[in-house]
């Protein structure tokens, strides 16, 4: 029998083009549900924006609740490193529409890896020519 999770850790990896939302257990080792952009709307163009985002959090908190979970630890992530160190525009819609959805938010967390002595830009010496 498995065992009552009741709090989740709900990670969300948005960049400009897709918004992903993952829910763990509190070890990260289990996959509890997950969605993105994506597999919500038809138009690839539409992956990014904050619509899709929210499309996908409503899943992910419907089956969040499915399983019995009250509470959420959110982690925010950009894609980091060399490339932009912000999140995409799908991360504060998911976020809202998680706190809608009537989970209990814990804390919010921004997650995205910062370089510390980084790899080199792709792109090359002259950047990229259009």
């Amino acid at each position: 029998m498995a065992k009552l999770v009741t709090t989740a850790v709900v990670k969300i990896t948005s960049s400009k083009n897709n918004t992903i939302i993952t829910a763990t257990d509190l070890s990260g080792a289990e996959t509890l549900t997950w969605a993105s952009g994506g597999t919500m709307v038809d138009s690839s163009r539409d992956e990014g924006k904050p619509y899709a985002a929210m499309q996908a959090a409503q899943k992910v908190a419907r089956d969040l609740k499915d399983k019995g979970v009250e509470k959420i630890i959110v982690r925010v992530s950009g894609p980091g490193g060399n490339k932009s160190k912000t999140p995409g525009p799908g991360a504060q819609a998911a976020v809202r529409m998680l706190a809608r959805s009537g989970l209990r938010i814990l804390r919010i967390e921004d997650v995205t890896p910062l370089p510390t002595d980084s790899m080199r830009k792709k792109g090359g010496r002259r950047g990229r020519r259009v």
